[in-house]
């Protein structure tokens, strides 16, 4: 994977995959500090051990349409090779949480990509899940709380064209809106 907006996109799907009804995605860019961070956790049915141990090796997978499972060993060498950390924590029963830390000034740091993309797939191919987005980029905070959405909304599912339109907009002003550059390729 080439940049960090996708490693988000599988690290999330992994999670509606364990049956998450809630996926919490947080993203921290500080200049001062030089540090990105970016934390995903989820409420679904978490790991044992040994699973746990197993969702680390690059030739362990539990999906059903490849055999290996590179998201979580590819994320955990990109973290290393930009001078950063790996971290995740799993409980049967309580979900799982990854948190990736990069020195943010750093040659080998993947660029983080096309957000709003990733946040986009997320939400149009899982209309059944929540997605709690949150991005702080010195300082500044947008966040995009799909349960909030839904709310307005009513019986319309977020992957209506119309909603998903809606969202598209609010999440690139959003990000633009606390500095970040707001690019999609992807056009709903």
């Amino acid at each position: 994977m080439l940049e960090l907006a996708l490693h988000i996109l599988d690290i999330a799907e992994n999670s509606v995959r364990a049956g998450a009804k809630t996926v919490f995605i947080d993203i921290t860019e500080d200049r001062m500090k030089d540090r990105l961070s970016i934390g995903i956790r989820d409420d679904g049915v978490g790991m044992d051990d040994a699973t746990l141990k197993k969702a680390m090796d690059p030739f362990y997978t539990s999906k059903k349409v490849r055999r290996v499972g590179l998201g979580l060993p590819l994320l955990k060498e990109a973290a290393i090779r930009a001078g950063g950390s790996f971290t995740i924590d799993s409980h049967e029963g309580a979900g799982t949480r990854v948190s990736v830390g990069f020195q943010l000034s750093h040659i080998d740091r993947q660029p983080l990509g096309d957000l709003t993309g990733a946040f986009m797939a997320l939400i149009a191919g899982n209309a059944g899940v929540d997605f709690v987005c949150r991005h702080e980029c010195e300082g500044h905070v947008f966040t995009l709380d799909t349960r909030e959405i839904r709310s307005e909304i009513g019986d319309i599912p977020l992957n209506h064209v119309e909603v998903l339109k809606f969202i598209r907009q609010h999440i690139m002003e959003g990000l633009s809106g606390i500095g970040t550059e707001a690019k999609s390729a992807h056009h709903y």
